[in-house]
C-alpha cells in the first residue's frame, strides 16, 4: 500500500492530460466529419452507398497498426502530402502531437459515423416533408429537424467515439510514436510500463482506465434509456 501511495504522489499525469486532450479534439472533428458523410451516404445509390460505406468503416476492422502504417506513408516527411504540410505550414504530422489526434481521428470516425447513420435511418421522413413544405432549406431541415431527432444515436456516437480515441494505442504509436509530455497517452504508458516490468505503476493506469471507460459506459446506457420510452421487461 506503501508503495502505490507513494508512486500516486511522484505519478506522472501528462498521459492522462495528453490523452484527454486527443479525445476531445479527435472527438469534434469525428463528430462533424461522421454527420456530414453518413448525411452524404444516405443520398447515394445502393452500389454507390455499399462502396462507400465499406471505405469509411474499413478502420474499424483493420488492425490498428496496420491503419498507422498508411497514416505513417502518407504523412511522412518523405511523402508529398507530409513534406507539403512541413514547407508550406511547418505542420510535421509524424512524431508530434498532431498525429496523435490524426491517428485516433481515423480509428474513432467509423463509430461515430455508423451511429449517425443508423440514427438518421431512423427519422421519420414525414418531418422532413413537412419542413420543406414550411419552405426551410436542407440545411435548416438537416440542423433543426434530423439533428434533433437523431439525437439520442448521435450523442452514443460521440460518446463512444470520444473511448475509442482516448483508448487508441497502434495507430498513434506508429504515427505518433511515444515522446514523454508530447504524444505519450495512457495506452502507450502502460506498454511501457509493463516492459519495463513496473507492474504496479501499470495497474494504477489501468484502474484510472476502467474508471473512465465505466464512467463513458454508464453514460451510454443512461442516454440509450432515455431513448427508449417503453423499455421491454421479462
Amino acid at each position: 500500500m506503501d508503495d502505490v501511495l507513494s508512486i500516486l504522489q511522484n505519478l506522472d499525469w501528462s498521459p492522462l492530460w495528453i490523452s484527454l486532450k486527443t479525445g476531445a479534439v479527435a472527438t469534434v472533428l469525428c463528430f462533424f466529419l461522421g454527420l456530414w458523410a453518413a448525411r452524404g451516404v444516405l443520398r447515394l445509390g445502393p452500389r454507390a452507398r455499399a462502396v462507400t460505406d465499406g471505405i469509411l468503416t474499413l478502420p474499424m476492422v483493420l488492425p490498428p497498426t496496420v491503419a498507422g502504417f498508411f497514416l505513417l506513408l502518407i504523412f511522412s516527411l518523405r511523402r508529398p502530402l507530409g513534406g507539403w504540410l512541413y514547407e508550406s505550414f511547418d505542420l510535421k504530422v509524424v512524431q508530434s502531437w498532431a498525429g496523435c489526434v490524426i491517428a485516433a481521428s481515423v480509428i474513432a470516425f467509423p463509430l461515430m459515423y455508423r451511429n449517425a447513420r443508423a440514427a438518421f435511418e431512423q427519422v421519420d421522413v414525414n418531418l422532413i416533408y413537412a419542413g420543406r413544405t414550411l419552405g426551410m432549406s436542407e440545411r435548416a431541415i438537416f440542423w433543426r429537424v434530423v439533428v434533433p431527432s437523431a439525437g439520442p444515436g448521435i450523442a452514443s456516437g460521440t460518446i463512444l467515439t470520444f473511448a475509442r480515441a482516448l483508448g487508441e494505442y497502434g495507430a498513434t504509436a506508429m504515427l505518433a510514436g511515444n515522446i514523454a509530455g508530447k504524444t505519450g497517452t495512457i495506452s502507450q504508458k502502460i506498454a511501457m510500463v509493463i516492459q519495463n516490468g513496473d507492474y504496479v505503476t501499470a495497474g494504477i493506469w489501468v484502474v484510472i482506465v476502467l474508471v473512465i471507460a465505466f464512467v463513458i459506459v454508464a453514460v451510454v446506457n443512461l442516454l440509450s434509456a432515455r431513448a427508449d420510452k417503453n423499455p421491454k421487461r421479462w
